[in-house]
């Protein structure tokens, strides 16, 4: 048969390659044993237990050993670095607006349309409460064998939230002996240390296996003040305030504000963090034939993050207007009036300060995460046997949060009122002893809970002339749930920052699934899958996938699949209590004070589910005249309608501005021409479509004595538009970043017991998303050396980003002047690590 053939050769390459490669083929194993005694195993992207490793969609696998080589110690730095990854999931040098989580991002669609499994089953989303993605800090690279990335729609599959594709991490199991571990790295500029520690035990009887694993992993922080490269801040809190946009002078006199403060001094350029992980696995053969399998996994996070002081905002009321009480308002002084300080029409004025005096605004998370699978399977007496699996999973995260030095603004404002003299005389020792009454530490908690039970059987129906038909049948029922409680002082609108309202709801979802592949020739595969999925909360959803995979020749593959998908609104968007944000914007009327514009985010209880197409066609290529070398080329496409998401809040002020009326629906501009009330909720108007090309290109050799590979993965970016904004190709600070190249290089040279990796990531040009402004392209340069003392040995150092590239400068990029959640930042870094077996 033909699938001996190219197939066979590309999973020898994809072996050799050790990882970030396409799975391709079947198990060489299966030449030379025969298909009957060859186990089978389920592939990422299908319920069918299969002889082969062969679907019609495209799957990339990254192994440990590549994990180890490129020095990562976080599963967000391994998937992050990806080509096919985009947009603005957040990791550790996230400082502003991030609370420790790292998520990914498949094709920039969004974390929450990337499914995350682990070992094949759903995992629980995890944060700070009430959470819409995985915390992929929840999972210790320690445990990790291997990360399937499959890159197309699988809702058919999985239902929910795999409308972008599904990462699925594979644990070390049936491990034997014990295994310890230390890796660490640190920056040029000797800070950021990052230390992780694991230790590894498994051990076999004649019933199965027990593998237990412990792993700590400790992130030191590197301030933005410690990097040349960070522009200085101008933000216009600053420190002695301003009152109506006027600053006191040291004689009394005021003048209109002409400088700003630095907010970089205060805060993060990485952010740190502390995870402890335990976990453990067994497989147990039982009497009567069946296998029970359990896993479970522990991980407790305590990060952080730093930023100036809180810029306290309150309307305070001017003495003498109409309808004032004069015990509780503010006198405008003869030289503020001269100054021409004036209250607004509603009889009040703006006062604004940085609070210094109360120290920088320090957010700390201490999150716990358990998640514990267990499942029992066997060979069902049906038509020649027939493979069944039910299982159990249950997820649970706990957070408490918490925000040191926030301010009380009512308290803010009564102390003004009481002592106006010392707080507009500019002068912040003035108001030292006013700091102790109104600051609080702000303490917030949330959790997410999780439970999951299923059923599938799969095996053959039955024969054709090109061979058998095989089929999966499943059910599941899921219950989700989440809550978000807010500091009492934020609930009642009482502090300096946004008011928020607590979150708390759940849903359930029963489904049902099948999927069938029909052998049409021998070297003609065609794949079917149906999925149901009842929700308690919008109603049902049908999903179907149909796929093609066709072995023209020899040395060549064409596969296709066509599916679609959808995305059920989840707790937070459906309960979420209404959020403020100061966010970084452009006031197209020229009239706002600050660039930083208050906006309301709210969720809606009648939000229905997105819905998508999806289509991936595609080739592999492995040619018999080049032993070792193969490619894989494939266009995708993805379009999603009724999408939740909220608009792009500066698109949607530059479009008012020009007169769309619809537009300015979601804000209020003052009659003084000021924005006010500007809100930003979840919505299923919108759309997105986006488009491309991936391309492999693998080859395994040997010259000069050596072991050689080469691979390169390239993802070219054709579209990428969502709700009338095209993005591609664009970056920007709120919504990261859609270059329309981005390519991963890596050559490996191998001998004996000594191997050298170089790999360089290549991200192309953008253009600024609200300026215009070209943003160069750059390429971070990686080298790392292996060496194997023995078969229990080993060690590993290197570089990463080798000529220390700084990121780029992004116009309105709101953490350090650039996007971190696109560019390295932290610098060059050495890393290194030994492991010892036995």
């Amino acid at each position: 048969m033909k699938n001996q053939t190219i197939l066979a050769r590309a999973v020898r390459l994809g072996m050799m390659a050790g990882a970030m490669a396409p799975v391709m083929a079947v198990s060489m194993a299966n030449a030379e044993e025969g298909m009957e005694d060859v186990e089978r195993i389920q592939v990422t992207g299908s319920r069918i237990q299969r002889q082969d490793m062969e679907t019609a969609s495209p799957v990339t696998v990254i192994d440990s050993a590549t994990i180890k080589a490129e020095g990562y110690t976080s599963v967000d730095q391994v998937l992050q670095s990806q080509p096919s990854m985009a947009g603005a999931a957040v990791g550790s040098t996230t400082n502003n607006g991030a609370d420790g989580v790292a998520q990914v991002d498949l094709r920039g669609m969004g974390a929450n349309r990337t499914l995350v499994l682990l070992n094949g089953r759903r995992m629980v989303n995890s944060g700070s409460g009430a959470d819409s993605a995985v915390d992929l800090n929840t999972i210790p690279v320690a445990m990790i064998q291997r990360i399937e990335v499959l890159k197309d729609g699988a809702s058919a599959v999985y239902g929910s939230d795999a409308i972008a594709g599904v990462v699925n991490i594979i644990t070390k199991t049936d491990f034997e002996g014990f295994q310890f571990d230390v890796n660490g790295d640190i920056t040029e500029e000797s800070d950021g240390e990052n230390i992780e520690i694991s230790a590894l035990y498994g051990t076999s009887t004649d019933s199965g296996n027990y593998t237990v694993g412990f792993s700590y992993t400790d992130r030191g922080e590197v301030m933005q003040a410690d990097r040349a490269w960070v522009p200085p801040g101008a933000s216009s809190f600053v420190p002695g305030g301003s009152l109506g946009g006027y600053v006191p002078n040291e004689d009394g006199s005021w003048k209109e504000r002409d400088s700003g403060y630095d907010y970089t001094e205060d805060s993060y350029l990485q952010t740190p963090s502390t995870k402890y992980s335990l976990f453990a696995n067994t497989t147990q053969e039982l009497d009567n034939e069946m296998v029970f399998t359990a896993d479970v996994l522990y991980t407790r996070r305590e990060s952080s993050q730093q930023m100036a002081p809180q810029p306290a905002d309150v309307m305070l009321d001017v003495c003498g207007e109409e309808g004032v009480d004069p015990e509780r308002c503010v006198t405008l002084t003869d030289e503020m009036l001269a100054a021409g300080i004036a209250a607004d029409d509603t009889g009040r004025i703006n006062y604004r300060r940085r609070m210094v005096e109360a120290g920088p605004r320090i957010y700390e998370q201490e999150t716990d995460t358990l998640r514990a699978s267990a499942g029992l399977s066997g060979v069902a007496d049906i038509n020649e046997g027939m493979d069944w699996d039910l299982s159990y999973t249950y997820g649970r995260n706990r957070a408490d949060t918490r925000v040191k030095n926030s301010i009380n603004a009512v308290k803010m404002e009564n102390s003004i009122y009481a002592n106006q003299a010392d707080w507009f005389s500019g002068n912040p020792e003035d108001i030292a002893g006013y700091v102790d009454d109104i600051s609080f530490v702000e303490t917030n908690d949330g959790g997410n809970d999780q439970h999951i039970v299923a059923g599938v059987i799969s095996g053959d129906l039955f024969e054709v002339d090109a061979g058998m038909v095989s089929f999966a049948l499943g059910a599941e029922y899921r219950y989700e749930s989440g809550y978000y409680n807010p500091d009492p002082v934020i609930v009642a609108g009482e502090g300096t920052a946004a008011q928020q309202d607590p979150t708390d709801g759940d849903y359930n979802v029963f489904s049902i699934y099948e999927e069938v592949a029909i052998p049409v020739t021998d070297s003609l595969t065609a794949e079917f899958a149906l999925r149901y999925d009842e929700y308690n909360t919008f109603g049902g959803a049908t999903t179907w996938k149909v796929g093609l995979t066709w072995e023209a020749t020899d040395d060549l593959m064409l596969r296709g699949v066509v599916a679609t998908g959808f995305r059920a609104p989840n707790v937070s968007e459906l309960y979420g209590g209404n959020t403020g944000s100061y966010d970084y914007l452009i006031d197209p009327w020229g009239n706002a004070q600050d660039a930083q514009i208050l906006v309301n985010y709210t969720s809606d209880e009648d939000l229905q589910a997105e819905e998508s197409d999806s289509l991936t066609v595609g080739l592999v290529y492995a040619p018999s005249y080049v032993d070792g070398l193969s490619f894989t080329l494939d266009y995708w496409s993805f379009k999603i309608d009724n999408a939740i998401a909220r608009m792009d809040v500066q698109a949607g002020l530059d479009a008012c501005y020009k007169g769309d009326t619809t537009a300015c629906e979601t804000f209020q501009i003052t009659p003084d021409g000021n924005l006010e009330n500007l809100t930003n909720p979840l919505t299923n108007v919108g759309y997105q479509d986006t488009s491309g090309v991936d391309f492999n290109a693998h080859y395994s050799f040997e010259a000069l004595g050596l072991d050689w590979r080469i691979n390169n993965d390239l993802t070219y970016l054709i579209e990428f538009e969502q709700d009338g904004v095209d993005y591609t190709g664009t970056v920007g600070g709120m919504f990261g970043g859609y270059a329309e190249v981005k390519n991963n290089f890596s050559l490996t040279a191998a001998y004996d017991d000594f191997s050298v990796l170089y790999s360089a990531r290549y991200i192309g040009s953008m253009d600024e998303i609200n300026s215009g402004e070209k943003i160069d392209s750059i390429t971070y340069h990686n080298v790392s050396g292996t060496y194997f003392f023995n078969d229990s040995v080993s060690a590993t150092i290197g570089v990463r980003n080798l000529t220390n590239e700084e990121p780029p400068m992004v116009p309105y990029g709101n953490d350090a002047g650039t996007v971190p959640e696109v560019y390295e930042t932290i610098g060059r870094t050495y890393f290194g690590g030994v492991s010892v077996r036995f």
